[in-house]
C-alpha cells in the first residue's frame, strides 16, 4: 500500500491525462493481451480507480477469468509523464457510485441512462506500479541519453520511483 502522499503524487501525475490504457488477457486460446482507452471518472484518488463500462463487455469476461488482475498505464508526451499502474478489477453496479460519478460525457455511452442494466463500472484497487517524470527539455533529454551512452552510463532524465 502507498502512503497518502504517495497517492497524492500518482494522482497529481494521471488526473490530467484523464485517459489510461487498461490491459488484460483474453479470454480466447491465444490468451493474448488486450488494452483498450479507460476515462477516468473520479476527481481524486485514494488507491482505487473508477471507469464506467458495459457490463457485457469483453474486458468484464476477461476480468473474471484472469483473477481480476489487471494493468492500467497512462502516458503524457508532452509533459513526458509515464505511469504504470497494476491491481484487482471488479465489477460493480453500486447505485452510489454510478450516481457520484455519473456525468454527461457517460451518458452519450450510455443512451438508455444510468437506469441501464447493461451500466456498470470497473473498481481497480491498486496494489503496485511505477513512475517516470521529467522536467528536462527534449534537448537536455538527449544530450543525457547521448552522454551515457558514450559514458556507459544511465542516463539521468528525470526521476522514476516503483512502489508497491
Amino acid at each position: 500500500m502507498s502512503s497518502p502522499e504517495h497517492k497524492k503524487l500518482i494522482w497529481n501525475l494521471i488526473k490530467d491525462i484523464k485517459i489510461g490504457m487498461l490491459t488484460t488477457q483474453s479470454t480466447d486460446e491465444s490468451a493474448s493481451l488486450r488494452a483498450r482507452p479507460m476515462s477516468l471518472v473520479q476527481e481524486a484518488y485514494d488507491g482505487t480507480l473508477y471507469f464506467f463500462t458495459s457490463k457485457n463487455a469483453s474486458k468484464v469476461d476477461e476480468v473474471k477469468k484472469e483473477k481480476e488482475e489487471v494493468c492500467i498505464t497512462f502516458t503524457d508526451h508532452k509533459h513526458a509523464t509515464f505511469v504504470s499502474l497494476s491491481g484487482t478489477a471488479e465489477l460493480t453496479q453500486d447505485a452510489d457510485l454510478i450516481n457520484r460519478y455519473w456525468s454527461e460525457g457517460v451518458a452519450a455511452w450510455f443512451p438508455n441512462g444510468k437506469e441501464d442494466e447493461d451500466v456498470a463500472m470497473l473498481a481497480i484497487k491498486i496494489h503496485k506500479g511505477e513512475h517516470w517524470k521529467s522536467d528536462e527539455s527534449k534537448l537536455v533529454q538527449l544530450f543525457e541519453l547521448a552522454k551515457a551512452n558514450v559514458l556507459e552510463e544511465t542516463p539521468e532524465i528525470g526521476e522514476h520511483e516503483k512502489f508497491n
